[in-house]
């Protein structure tokens, strides 16, 4: 389990020394956060001025913001239902896998779990197969009938499938967790033999899949955020937006959590197993709303809580924002790199998040470890 790192060389520290400390950490952690938030603008921005039409570049797209030059219609449309829809999801994307990884790996104690390690990528992957594949709906809305509904889902089947299939398996995994006994290795043995269940049965459907139907699962499977438009983005992000409060409020239990674990957290008026449990829930379905419209993006669950504690803290109050910051710059990196490094043909997110992210993480590692030897 982390500690809250305040720790001092001596410990003979007057308590002016203690303060001082604190309040100059604090400061310094809000400028690496204020920095954070500029970057992602800016390379929000960037990716926005990128793209086959020569007549929309970076400068443009600055002097358009700032009301210097007037869009032509043919700017409009390509800002608006094009470039707009990918960054806007791509920050949202990230924000909020980060987030959930961050209290995940919080509430459970384990740096390597993430909200695809916990089972929500292979619940996401068999409703899509299911859907692909077999054309099966878990739950008929009759979306095809409302006009406003399908136009937010245009791909009903896949995108309810997807999500309410995540749903499904954290749900499993907290039950059968339980049976097991409230812990957090419970959750994730139980959700590492869930994943392998799941796989096993995508696997299956996959032997009797279409050429067709095997390549749309492979293309889902990949992750994008080009797929969405803006009414989608808009209507994702709206939902994240009323979320995210409740995602922050766990912070302080989170640093009892840190600070001495489930004993102290219980001395302190903390539920551990209860606030596991609201936990995993609330960030699997902050996790399968992104992964119901976007396919299977990972690694940012992953690395951007440990990126954000290499240079934040422990101090979950300011961890949360800051790895939802950092999820968000790593995908619209991955996804402004992977649109223009072979142009015109478009690497997904997905792919370019694991060809960058990979050995990125195992640097930070490596370097992690060597700086604890020196």
């Amino acid at each position: 389990m982390w500690r809250i790192d305040e720790v001092f060389d001596s410990p003979d520290s007057e308590p002016s020394d203690l303060i001082q400390h604190v309040e100059q950490r604090s400061k310094k952690q809000k400028r690496y956060m204020y920095l954070l938030l500029a970057l992602t603008v800016i390379l929000a921005v960037f990716s926005m001025g990128l793209g086959s039409s020569k007549s929309l570049n970076f400068w443009v797209i600055v002097k358009i913001i700032f009301g210097i030059d007037e869009p032509t219609s043919i700017q409009s449309n390509i800002l608006v239902n094009i470039r707009l829809p990918r960054v806007l999801m791509a920050i949202f994307a990230g924000a909020a896998l980060a987030t959930a990884g961050t209290l995940m790996q919080g509430s459970l104690g384990n740096p390597l779990v993430s909200p695809l390690t916990l089972g929500v990528a292979s619940g996401a992957s068999l409703g899509a197969a299911l859907a692909i594949i077999l054309g099966f709906s878990v739950i008929d809305f009759g979306f095809e009938d409302n006009e406003f509904l399908s136009n937010i889902f245009p791909d009903t089947i896949l995108v309810i499938n997807t999500f309410i299939f995540s749903l499904i398996v954290v749900f499993i995994v907290i039950k059968l967790g339980e049976l097991r006994g409230v812990s957090a290795e419970s959750y994730i043995l139980v959700g590492i033999a869930i994943t392998f269940i799941n796989g096993a049965i995508v696997e299956s459907l996959v032997y009797f899949a279409t050429p067709q139907q095997l390549a749309q699962l492979t293309h889902w499977s990949f992750g994008s955020v080009r797929r969405p438009d803006l009414e989608t983005v808009l209507f994702v992000g709206s939902i994240l937006i009323l979320l995210y409060p409740s995602l922050i409020k766990y912070s302080w239990d989170l640093n009892t959590l840190a600070i001495g674990g489930d004993d102290f957290a219980i001395s302190t008026g903390v539920n551990p197993a209860r606030l596991r449990k609201k936990i995993l829930i609330i960030s699997a379905f902050a996790t399968s709303i992104i992964i119901a419209f976007t396919g299977l993006i990972g690694f940012v669950g992953l690395a951007a809580p440990h990126i954000a504690r290499l240079i934040i803290g422990n101090d979950y109050r300011k961890l949360v924002p800051s790895s939802a910051l950092i999820g968000a710059l790593l995908v619209l990196a991955a996804d402004t790199i992977g649109g223009t490094l072979f142009s015109p043909v478009v690497l997904p997110v997905g792919i370019m998040l694991s060809i960058i992210g990979g050995p990125f993480f195992l640097y930070l590692l490596l370097s992690k470890r060597s700086g604890a030897h020196d």
